[in-house]
């Protein structure tokens, strides 16, 4: 095959690499083997989740931190990256699981605040135009403290503020509208989200995502019960039930929160991110696509990096698309084939887990390498 443009376009390695890191990685294994005519187009991408914020400070966005409320209401330092008028925002980074040690995790009372906290800041510099990454959240309050921290009133029967958590939400009497802040209703807020389940019911919000949080059966069942009050409470101030609407459950239900109340679109991380960093118009006029991402598992099928790179680049008439991975999963590998994806292991499956991880740079490289003279000599 000859070779005239490459796009090295990686997730990051969870663990070992950054999307930047990663790409830098592939590069080096590519240029040992290509001539030095063959352009190389580096575009690290981020799905939404974790690593995005990051992939944005990498290509020179400004990095913005603040203290702000943590899931269960102390400080935690959060940061956010603005690049001209949009702000990238994670809320993992202020709401998030990982903050969290196990033995102090309660999805009763875990709160969303902190994200809207975050929301203010960036529409505080000037932002008109906020994508925010909703993975990997602590949370199940419906998206009820983000929207406290803009400005909104949740008031219980005598007249009180509802404190933090999605239990307390079955003690919501009335919403406020009054006071939330303009600029989230003018605002574009994009929402990147994987998932598109509703925000109650067997697949909802609770009962998928609340165990993986630490909920048990009585907490689910609570909980669930409470976002139904709350959905009750917000078609009543709306007009409108946003309940049932896909992606409403995401987040343990921030998707709803935002779909209703600040006109967000929810849309694949991936699509977002690839527009923001100008990825179709980098594979244009590429022969080949270099991709990766930690693990090529079954969620890489459902619009990960590596499926969203591959979208993009066969539509733009990519002819070779290969997709490095930590470890690939036989069946996902015969899956990616079939969608026109080489998907290559960067480790032998002898290799120790934590050796693979901690040389995952040179594995990269001697990957791409091997893979690049491949396809140099047809």
């Amino acid at each position: 095959m000859t070779l005239r443009r490459i796009v090295v376009a990686p997730d990051k390695f969870k663990g070992s690499l950054s999307a930047l890191e990663a790409a830098a990685a592939i590069e080096r294994g590519l240029r040992r083997a290509l001539p030095d005519e063959v352009e190389l187009a580096s575009v690290p991408m981020a799905d939404g989740g974790e690593g995005t914020v990051d992939a944005f400070l990498a290509s020179g966005a400004e990095r913005v931190v603040r203290t702000v409320r943590g899931p269960l209401g102390e400080p935690v330092e959060a940061a956010f990256a603005l690049d001209g008028t949009t702000a990238i925002v994670e809320m993992a980074a202020a709401s998030g699981l990982e903050l969290l040690p196990e033995t102090r995790r309660d999805v009763l009372r875990a709160t969303t605040y902190g994200t809207g906290e975050l929301f203010r800041a960036a529409l505080d510099l000037g932002a008109t135009r906020i994508v925010i990454g909703i993975g990997g959240s602590a949370t199940n309050d419906g998206g009820a403290g983000m929207l406290q921290a803009l400005g909104i009133r949740l008031i219980d029967g005598a007249g009180n503020e509802l404190p933090p958590g999605g239990a307390t939400l079955r003690g919501l009497a009335k919403i406020d509208l009054s006071g939330l802040d303009a600029r989230a209703m003018r605002a574009t807020i994009e929402v990147a989200a994987d998932v598109d389940n509703p925000l109650c019911g067997p697949r909802g919000a609770s009962a998928v995502f609340g165990p993986q949080k630490g909920a048990s059966e009585a907490d689910v069942r609570e909980l669930d019960a409470a976002l139904a009050h709350f959905a009750d409470i917000g078609a009543g101030a709306l007009g409108a039930d946003w309940r049932n609407h896909p992606g409403a459950g995401a987040a343990g239900g921030l998707g709803f929160a935002l779909l209703a109340f600040t006109a967000a679109t929810l849309r694949p991380g991936v699509e977002i991110v690839a527009g923001l960093r100008g990825l179709s118009r980098a594979l244009e006029n590429a022969e080949a696509v270099f991709t990766g991402e930690g693990s090529i598992d079954e969620q890489t099928l459902r619009g990960k990096t590596v499926d969203g790179v591959a979208r993009l680049a066969h539509a733009a008439g990519a002819v070779t698309i290969i997709a490095f991975g930590g470890r690939v999963e036989p069946g996902v590998k015969e899956a990616l084939r079939a969608r026109g994806v080489t998907a290559i292991a960067i480790a032998d499956a002898a290799m120790p887990r934590d050796e693979a991880m901690r040389d995952a740079g040179r594995l990269l490289a001697a990957a791409a390498e091997r893979s690049a003279q491949l396809l140099s000599t047809g």
